[in-house]
């Protein structure tokens, strides 16, 4: 069964590509309809993490702002960074 890791935490999903697309594209529509009371805004984040396991665009587009949000963290709040399990600061060449 394939596992997302989000913040240090895996969590499983659907292991047929069928229902993890299905529930993407599910999460990602509730998103939009997120100022319905049920509904929220925090579906659609939920949803693209779950189409990454399928689609390599959403993978690269998680991946890249996860690396970014891991250097922004270890600027900001190192302590957070590695509660998140952001490794420590490396020197990176502009």
């Amino acid at each position: 069964m394939p596992k997302v890791k989000i913040a240090g935490h895996s969590i499983s999903v659907p292991g047929h590509p069928v229902l993890r697309i299905a529930l993407g594209l599910a999460l990602c529509l509730g998103g939009v309809l997120g100022f319905m009371p049920v509904l929220g805004f925090w579906m659609i984040p939920l949803g693209l993490v779950v189409l990454s396991v399928d689609f390599p665009p959403v993978r690269r587009f998680r991946r890249n702002f996860t690396v970014k949000l891991g250097y922004w963290l270890q600027r900001r709040w190192p302590r957070v960074a590695k509660s998140f399990g952001f490794g420590p600061a490396r020197n990176r060449k502009h």
